[in-house]
């Protein structure tokens, strides 16, 4: 079953990540640099980093079996059945400031994180 509520498309699979505007509209760029319209961004937790747990975000051509899907204003945000949980709530947003530039995560389920950064448990 799939579902337009806002302009987001919900399908029976989804996730509870969100993705800023400012993060779809450079996805968008991105993919239109690049050439493809094939890809889809993913968001995915992985064992690792000084705290655990790291994030990966990338584009990727595959769709695995308990993907869970949603489509941000034609940028589809995908998520895998392991990381759904740890990610549930988050939202993923684009700066391009002075002071910063690229993808950060806002993640409400992370109960703290290393000095660096990089990693959360």
């Amino acid at each position: 079953m799939t579902q337009v509520l806002d302009g987001i498309t919900i399908t029976e699979n989804t996730h509870g990540v969100t993705l800023t505007q400012a993060a779809a509209d450079k996805v968008k760029s991105l993919l239109t640099q690049e050439g493809r319209d094939d890809l889809r961004l993913r968001v995915a937790v992985q064992p690792g980093g000084c705290s655990g747990l790291i994030y990966q975000l990338y584009f990727d051509e595959r769709e695995m079996a308990n993907d869970a899907s949603v489509d941000f204003d034609g940028v589809e945000l995908i998520v895998d059945e392991m990381s759904a949980p740890y990610l549930d709530g988050a939202s993923i947003d684009f700066a391009d400031t002075i002071e910063k530039q690229g993808f950060a995560i806002d993640n409400p389920n992370a109960g703290g994180s290393c000095a660096c950064g990089d990693s959360f448990h």
